[in-house]
Order: C-alpha cells, then structure tokens, then sequence
C-alpha cells in the first residue's frame, strides 16, 4: 500500500522516463489533498467489494426484500430454520414476527413438523370479510431432548394412520419406535400434548408408568393373541382402554412454572414472556437492550474507526461508548461464581431481555450488594457501565444489582427449632454441598420463631427431599417473601 501510495500521489514513469501513470501532484492536486484522499480510499478499502460481489449483494438484497414483503410468514420460518443452533439470534427474530403481526405457535404433536412451519388460518376482518392469516408452528425437532429420529418416526405415523386421539393413543402408536421416555417427557414440557384433557402436571406424573404399562403388555403378548381389552363394540373398546392406564391427576402448574419449563425446552418463550407485563415499565427505565448490545459488536467488526458506537433506540439516537454508564433489565438466567487470584468472589451472570441475552460481569464488592436478588429466574435492574472491546464480545460491569419494581420471591425455609446437633450438621453439609454455580432460590434458617438468612441455592424437587429427610417434612417449605 505504501508502494500505491507513492504512485497514486507522484505518478510512475518506465524505464526511459515516459510517464505511465500522471499522478495526483501531476494532475494539479497539491499532495497533502491527495494523501488525505489515498487515507480515504485505504480506509473504505477494508470493507469494500467489488463489482461482482456488490451486484450479487445487490440481487440478494432485492430477492430478500421482495419475500419479506409478499411471503412474510414463509420468509420469516425460512429466517427462523437457519438459526435454530443460534438461540442468541432467536427471540431477535421472534420479536420481528410480533412487529410484524405473526403469531408464534407453540409446538403441537398433531400439527407441528420437524422443522418452523407456516399455517393459514381464515379470520373475520372488521368489513366481515373472511381473510386467510398466516402464522408460523414451532417444530417438533427445535425442542430439547428430541432428536431427528424421533421426530420423523413421530411424523410419519401421524401422516400414515391418522391424527393422535389421545397421550396414550400416542404412546401405544409410538412404542416400537425410537421414542424413549425422554424425549417424550419434552415434548410433555413443551406443551406439545396441551390439545389433549390432562394437564402438564398430570402427564409428567404419569407418563413413565402408562409407557411401562405398554412395553409390559408387549413383551408379554403373544402373536395372535386376542385380550379382553379388544373384546366388544368399539364404545366399549375406548372404555376398557381408559380403564387400563392410571393417570396421575394434578392441577396445572402456575403460570410462571409453565413458563419456567416452555423455556428450558425450546430456549425461547412463546406462549408468553415473563418480561412482557413490565415491558413499558422497562423500557422507561432502561437505557440499553440486547438488540443495541449486538450492534455494538457488529459495528466493532466492520472495522470503523469511530470508537462511539451510533445506534437508533424509539427514543431517537443514542452513541455508545466505551466506559459509559447504562441502566440494564432482565430476568437472570444463569449464575457462575468465581474467585479470584485474591480469594475475591465474582460472578459470570446471564440476564436475558425481551430481545436477548447478555453477559453482567460482577465483582465482589456488587456481587455482596446484590444479596437476595442475585437468584435464577428474578427479575433485575442492572446499574453498570459497558465494557466495549474489538477481540470480544461487549458485556456490562455492574456497578448494582437489585430487584425490579416491587415482585415477590420465594424463599427456602428450614426450621431447625427442634433439630439436635447431629442434623444440624447435616444440614450445614448439605447447605455447603447445594451451594455452587447455579441459585435459584434464597435459604433462611428459622429457630424459635425467628428467621435468619443463609445465602443461596439450587433447588429442585429431589434436592428438597434430601432436606426433608435430614429435617423431617413439617419443618421444610417454600414461602414468599
């Protein structure tokens, strides 16, 4: 470049002193003008294309727009297909499917395929006249724990025999494919069986011991052999089915369970967003979302030099630097506590907005501040400043991390009134033992009435139960606060 730049501004002659090239100083252009116009050019450079790789950019741009604009529901399902190993890039695109009026379905075992799909369904305009909306079907394959096989089996069976009557009609159809209790369990979770009577709750209770039922029934049968359940009319037929599997009846979970489990499955909310009630309240509050923090990053990559950052937020324009102190909210997703060279505690923490997630670096100073707040699946307002770097992805430094608006949290609640000292020991190992990476959940120890905290937790059903056999039932619960 600095050989190109001699001959941009001087010019070049050949060997016997004709001019090949007049140069800039030649051509009546001073050379400080042209070294600022090479400095331009050398700049642009670094993310120039050329013709043929701008026209294609071009032809693409417009194919591009043309599908948004005409098919946006298929554009948008082809859009969500090519990210679905992407869960950052994800709620982006969910969210524009809100802007532009599609409507996101969650997984359903008789209508879902493999893969994001479109559906039409006819509605009643304000004219009365009946209009065909598109709207797009979570697949089956995108969810956890379920893998292509399964889903194709799933699929096929459905396609060949008709649509699932029922979970065990399910069950019974699928029992001698590759379909094992774990991937069915997800499906549970995913909601993919909602169409069908029985609650989440319910299913999940149940759903090991109907298919244990089935397989037993199928070792033990017989080819040829006719039992009493395929005796009689076919109104007595589905009585008899129903007598034979037990389910387990519970009342559907809360709303934020359903939420909570939609979530784990399929790495996005559909039915619905935690977030979504307070989403005024945030965006009044806040300064930054994880669509600003991505531009960030993708401005970093293109090279400019200018460091401040301009990105259009609805309040109108707002630049991003390096140091700058921002408002963040979210619910907090994960929790990763480390220590430092010093033995000084910190914390990798994953908040997650209507749009992303981003990662909170917290040292020890605002990790002790945080106290009860720092705790899975709470809703925070994070209080920082950016860290902004070209070789990394940009985070937030918390400055204070503390509850968003007034929002009621559980807590783990051990009485050890009556405990002697030997489960009091066993109760200070556990506590030491559950108390690692992941928290959900705040613990306080009550004696004599009176309650005292003792840090955090992960806690889950099988976890409780473990306190419940140092302690004794009646002295173990959960409570608001």
């Amino acid at each position: 470049m600095a050989k190109e730049r001699e001959v941009f501004i001087h010019g070049q002659v050949d060997e016997n002193g004709n001019i090949e090239v007049p140069g800039c100083v030649r051509n009546g252009i001073d050379e400080q003008s042209a070294n600022k116009i090479f400095d331009e050019m050398a700049e642009f450079a670094k993310y120039a294309f050329n013709k043929s790789h701008a026209a294609c950019y071009a032809v693409i741009a417009y194919r591009t727009a043309y599908l948004k604009a005409y098919y946006p529901a298929e554009f948008m399902a082809a859009t969500l297909n090519s990210f679905l190993g992407n869960l950052d890039k994800i709620p982006q695109y969910i969210d524009e499917c809100k802007t532009l009026g599609i409507e996101i379905l969650k997984p359903e075992i008789n209508k879902s395929d493999s893969k994001f799909t479109t559906e039409y369904e006819n509605e009643t305009v304000g004219t009365g006249l009946n209009v065909s909306k598109a709207k797009i079907r979570f697949g089956l394959g995108s969810i956890k724990n379920v893998g292509t096989v399964p889903v194709n089996n799933i699929v096929r069976e459905r396609k060949e025999n008709g649509p699932y009557k029922s979970f065990t009609d399910f069950c019974e159809r699928i029992a001698d494919e590759a379909v094992n209790k774990k991937c069915v369990e997800s499906l549970i979770k995913a909601g993919a069986f909602d169409e069908f009577e029985q609650t989440r709750s319910t299913l999940l209770a149940s759903f090991e011991g109907i298919i244990d039922i089935i397989q037993s029934g199928k070792k033990k049968g017989f080819a040829g052999q006719v039992s009493m359940f395929d005796l009689g009319s076919e109104q007595e037929k589905e009585e008899m089915n129903e007598m034979k599997y037990q389910f387990d009846e519970h009342e559907e979970m809360s709303n934020k369970e359903l939420l909570s489990i939609e979530k784990e499955m399929l790495g996005i909310y559909i039915s619905g967003h935690p977030l979504e009630k307070l989403r005024s309240q945030i965006e009044a509050q806040t300064t930054i979302n994880t669509i600003n923090l991505r531009a960030i990053d993708e401005q970093m990559t293109s090279n400019l030099d200018d460091q401040e950052m301009m990105m259009t937020r609805q309040s109108g324009k707002v630049k991003f630097t390096d140091g700058q102190k921002i408002k963040y909210a979210g619910i907090i997703t994960s929790i990763k506590k480390k220590y430092t060279k010093n033995n000084k505690i910190m914390a990798f923490v994953s908040i997650e907005d209507l749009y992303g997630t981003a990662e909170i670096l917290v040292f020890e100073n605002a990790y002790i501040n945080a106290g009860k707040s720092l705790v899975e699946e709470n809703i925070v307002i994070v209080e920082g400043r950016l860290s902004i770097r070209e070789d990394d992805t940009t985070t937030i430094i918390a400055n204070e991390i503390k509850d968003f608006g007034e929002q009621k949290q559980k807590i783990f609640t051990l009485d050890i009134t009556t405990a002697d000292e030997e489960q009091k020991e066993k109760l200070r190992g556990a506590l030491r033992y559950f108390c690692g990476d992941r928290n959900n959940i705040n613990a306080q120890i009550k004696i004599e009435g009176e309650t005292k905290p003792c840090g955090q937790i992960y806690l889950t059903e099988q976890i409780k139960t473990v306190f419940e056999d140092i302690l004794g039932k009646e002295q173990v619960s959960i409570e608001e606060c």
